[in-house]
């Protein structure tokens, strides 16, 4: 099984979180996370919606989430590893779109993640600077791992490092925010055509809950897609924007 390939030097990666269950949040944590919301909101029907607005975005905090996948496909070869948690199941090995999807704990997919990322100098993500490296460091550190490249060295590509070119292709298409509204990947596939990672019927909403449902395989699936289409949207931002 080829996970990593030297050859090319450029990594296309891709994570998916979860939050923790709030109600299993200790008293202090729970205040310090819902303080905001009592200053806010003006009657209790406010409260009760925005604590269950915060309850499902804990997910996009390494400090009340977890990483429960990370994808990595080689943009060469096309070829790559979804390593996914699956608490308490076994699930073997298997292929999906040319994608190998394989059972591991946090700890460990980081690990190997790092790993990998030693043999590569290009890096491309889309929203990865606001969301997934962030995330990946701070879970990373969390469990005593050095992260092996900074992917979050300078803003704009001439001031990162040779060896750890971070390409964050939202960034790139918004012109680092000049366009008014950056767009989701969603929004860039279809624009250009690409088959979106949503035409499957799942969506990003939809990880924390399939998770849960015990359907890890399902999410690894949702970020091949994810995958695949910012592979496809990295190369036509390289064909016809890349200056």
């Amino acid at each position: 099984m080829i996970v990593f390939m030297s050859s090319a030097q450029k990594l296309i990666f891709d994570i998916e979180t979860v939050g923790e269950d709030f109600n299993s949040l200790d008293t202090a944590t729970q205040e310090n996370l819902t303080n905001w919301i009592r200053k806010e909101t003006e009657n209790e029907d406010e409260y009760v919606v925005a604590l269950h607005e915060l309850k499902g975005r804990l997910g996009f905090s390494p400090l009340t989430g977890e990483i429960i996948a990370i994808g990595v496909l080689d943009y060469h070869k096309n070829t790559g590893v979804v390593y996914y948690q699956a608490p308490g199941a076994r699930d073997p090995e298997l292929v999906y779109n040319g994608v190998t999807l394989k059972q591991l704990s946090e700890k460990e997919m980081l690990e190997k993640f790092w790993e990998g990322a030693r043999q590569y100098q290009h890096f491309i993500t889309f929203n990865g600077r606001e969301f997934d490296v962030p995330f990946l460091m701070i879970r990373s550190a969390v469990h005593g791992i050095r992260p092996t490249k900074d992917l979050m060295r300078g803003r704009y590509i001439y001031q990162h490092n040779p060896d750890a070119i971070h390409i964050d292709l939202r960034d790139q298409f918004s012109f680092y925010g000049a366009l008014r509204r950056k767009g989701s990947l969603h929004l860039w596939s279809r624009a250009f055509g690409i088959p979106s990672p949503k035409s499957g019927g799942v969506t990003g909403d939809d990880v924390g809950r399939l998770f849960r449902e015990g359907r890890s395989v399902d999410v690894a699936k949702y970020n091949v897609g994810d995958l695949q289409a910012t592979r496809e949207l990295y190369t036509r931002w390289e064909k016809y924007l890349n200056f």
